[in-house]
Formats: structure tokens, C-alpha cells, sequence
């Protein structure tokens, strides 16, 4: 990571969630169409995998208020 990068990437780490999360939205928009339809249909094999997994009982559920708790915990610090 460059300097810059490194800078701009902790100036977005200080914006509240929402922010960050439309900020991110707007980088991946800004890929080329077809670099997004290969990261989408990664993202639908991979959750199709997490659901067979957790489907065959591999993988255990996380309730999502602890999820929740935990990513509020996450960004208070």
C-alpha cells in the first residue's frame, strides 16, 4: 500500500459506518462492469458453499444480535 492509500485509507476508517459503507459502494461501482460480474458470481459460489456447509451442519449459526453486538463493539474503539 502507497503512502497515499494508506492515508486515505485511515481518513475512511474515521467516518461513521454508513459513511464507510457508501464510500465502499461507490469504489466497487467504479471496477469495470466486467471485474463486477466475475466478484458477483464469486460472491453467489461462496454463499452457496457457506449454506451447504451450514446446511450438511458444518458451519454453526451466529445469532445476529451477537454479530451485531460484536461489529458495534468492533467500531466503538
Amino acid at each position: 500500500m502507497t503512502d497515499r492509500t494508506a492515508q486515505v485509507f485511515e481518513e475512511a476508517l474515521l467516518l461513521p459506518p454508513e459513511k464507510r459503507l457508501e464510500l465502499a459502494d461507490q469504489l466497487l461501482s467504479s471496477l469495470d462492469p466486467a471485474d463486477q460480474e466475475r466478484i458477483d458470481r464469486l460472491w453467489i459460489e461462496e454463499c452457496r458453499s457457506r449454506l451447504a456447509a451450514f446446511e450438511r451442519g458444518e458451519m454453526k449459526a451466529v445469532p445476529a444480535e451477537e454479530v451485531f453486538e460484536a461489529a458495534r463493539k468492533k467500531l466503538a474503539r
